[in-house]
């Protein structure tokens, strides 16, 4: 299960951080009238929504198996997730609206931006960057997928961030339309990082494999038990941040049902005691015949 307390901690720091950052932007955009900083205040502002999304997810997600959710509540990380894209769509989708709005209608009288505006960008980037490092690293540490996507959520700001500061500057230099350019594209980032996000969360849903990488170090795991004479099959699926895994081992057909059964026992044992990351393993015996041994090495 995902480190609760350490998940919690992230997520209540990057809740207070933001929410200081959001209120700082906006006054920035307001007082240096600029729509680019406003919308990076408005993004900043959902990381927040998010962030209590993702608290949700991972306190269900540590909850224990029970007779209705026997397979355990790891899926829920996988839904936070989803709504955390969903938020992030919608997000993007506004701020996108309120800058083509402004380029069709405000005409020339675009405001320059003022030099708060872009004090405010650079604050910004520089926290939202460390911000993203910060939530990361946890979330690399105790394997928590909603965490990631929040990590991502506050580098998506960050790079908005960037885009409000080359919108201001460029306003500033005469280029009246830069600060709106620059607001579209923020709102092209965050729906790209929106999409990544929910495909992600989807392939868990969907029981979709584990990577190659990860599948071939239980192959190895297994090839190292001598008494397995070929793996006949493996097939794994994701659950949330962890993998259900579905083996056929091939041993010596002389055996008896208890040798083989201490074999496959063994197998089991050492996979789930090496990986943390395998909620569970089912291992099937075969009766070894002499053909083309796929994962044998």
């Amino acid at each position: 299960m995902i480190n609760q307390n350490i998940a919690m901690k992230v997520s209540r720091n990057t809740v207070l951080v933001n929410i200081v950052l959001s209120v700082f932007k906006f006054m920035a955009g307001l007082i240096g009238k600029s729509q680019a900083m406003i919308s990076d205040a408005v993004h900043s502002l959902s990381d927040v929504l998010s962030t209590f999304v993702v608290m949700i997810g991972i306190k269900i997600s540590n909850k224990e198996s029970d007779d209705k959710h026997p397979y355990g509540h790891e899926r829920f990380e996988s839904v936070s997730a989803l709504i955390l894209a969903i938020i992030l769509f919608y997000t993007g989708l506004f701020i996108g609206y309120s800058s083509i709005k402004g380029l069709l209608f405000s005409g020339n009288s675009q405001s320059i931006p003022g030099t708060i505006a872009l004090v405010g960008a650079i604050v910004s980037i520089v926290v939202k960057e460390w911000m993203y490092w910060y939530t990361i690293i946890c979330a690399k540490k105790i394997n928590s997928d909603s965490l990631k996507a929040d990590a991502w959520h506050h580098r998506s700001d960050a790079l908005s961030s960037v885009g409000s500061l080359i919108g201001i500057i460029s306003t500033k230099m005469g280029f009246v339309y830069g600060d709106l350019i620059a607001s579209l594209l923020i709102c092209a980032c965050i729906i790209k990082v929106s999409y990544d996000i929910f495909i992600d969360a989807t392939g868990k849903m969907v029981d979709k494999a584990c990577d190659d990488e990860l599948l071939n170090k239980f192959i190895a795991t297994i090839n190292k038990n001598k008494k397995v004479k070929n793996i006949d099959n493996i097939k794994s699926r994701m659950f949330g941040n962890k993998v259900f895994l579905d083996i056929e081992i091939a041993v010596d057909k002389t055996l008896n049902i208890s040798e083989a059964h201490a074999i496959a026992e063994s197998v089991h044992n050492e996979l789930e005691n090496k990986f943390d990351i395998i909620k569970h393993c089912m291992i099937h015996v075969n009766p070894w015949k002499i053909k083309n041994n796929t994962f044998k090495s």
